[in-house]
């Protein structure tokens, strides 16, 4: 399945999402209105809340509020690329200028706290403890993830286990909640609930370790940002792991020097060293993998066309090249 046929029985939804994002991103603040626009416009696929929608349809949910909680995951998630961005003072995203380089840190960081205060305003709004108990619990995971992200940087000790830590906090679990929220919303059994958890976590996982191999195996007009950009700001991502395992000793002290100093004084090294070593095979079967355990994830759901895209999804993710 590629995207469009993925989200097909969710269309509506999707465009229900679109109106409500535009419509809770008003501010009286002009700069708030030009900011969380331009990176709400700025092309992603909408992977998170389209979850939220094909999960809830797969548990057979007929009412509305999977749309709140679609257009919250991407608030969430947009909150964070803002943030993220400022971090790793990135300047290019989708293809186009990151919103700090256009208009500071300063306003991206307080515009991107104003989309998780929004967030909240609108987890308020649905009237379910559960659903806030979930998403708090979930915003708390991914600030922990950040922060391990942070002390794993310019670290070439990095373990695979550290590293996977980080994924699982920082991208999984929001993927987690959005796929969690469907069956939650539904009222549907814990076993289903619990199901729909794991789907996520594993989709989420499976995602991140792509974004792994693209960083040094896309174009960059096909990524959308610069290539080389982890080890620029000297993250120790999978690859980089692999190849310092099994690469040989010069190789590994230069993979090493490259994520403690940063920057892409090295990267023609280091990026022929991953080749040479398998790293980007080995992060692919590693996220194959994980997409196969989302799919078997959804055994106790019953079959429908939603379910069909949610197994799309899983494996769209592993086969994209952007």
């Amino acid at each position: 399945m590629d995207i469009e046929q993925i989200r097909a029985p969710v269309a509506d939804d999707m465009r229900a999402v679109n109106a409500l994002i535009r419509q809770q991103l008003h501010s009286d603040v002009a700069l708030i209105n030009q900011l969380a626009g331009y990176i709400v416009d700025s092309g992603g696929k909408r992977l998170r809340p389209a979850t939220v929608l094909l999960a809830a349809r797969a548990c057979g949910y007929a009412g509305d509020r999977h749309i709140d909680a679609a257009a919250i995951i991407e608030f969430i998630h947009t909150s964070t690329l803002l943030h993220d961005d400022v971090v790793d003072e990135s300047s290019l995203r989708r293809g186009r200028k990151t919103a700090n380089a256009i208009w500071g840190n300063q306003a991206s960081v307080l515009v991107g706290d104003f989309l998780y205060s929004r967030s909240f305003q609108m987890m308020v709004g649905i009237g379910s403890m559960r659903v806030m108990e979930i998403l708090a619990d979930t915003t708390n995971t991914i600030a922990e993830g950040e922060v391990l992200q942070l002390l794993n940087c310019h670290d070439p000790d990095t373990s695979e286990e550290r590293y996977m830590a980080v994924i699982h906090c920082k991208t999984a679990k929001l993927f987690e909640a959005a796929a969690r929220l469907g069956a939650v919303l539904a009222g549907r059994p814990e076993e289903e609930e619990q199901a729909l958890a794991r789907y996520g976590l594993h989709l989420g996982t499976a995602f991140q370790l792509i974004d792994d191999v693209l960083d040094y195996r896309a174009s960059s007009a096909e990524l959308g940002k610069n290539i080389g950009d982890d080890l620029a700001e000297g993250k120790p991502t999978l690859p980089l792991i692999h190849a310092m395992r099994h690469g040989t000793p010069e190789q590994t002290r230069i993979i090493r020097e490259a994520i403690e100093r940063g920057g892409l004084e090295y990267i023609e090294v280091v990026t022929r060293t991953i080749e040479s070593t398998g790293a980007l095979d080995y992060t692919s079967r590693l996220a194959a993998r994980e997409a196969e355990q989302a799919v078997a994830s959804l055994a106790p759901l019953a079959g429908s066309t939603a379910k069909d895209a949610l197994v799309g999804l899983a494996r769209f993710a592993v086969s994209r090249h952007a």
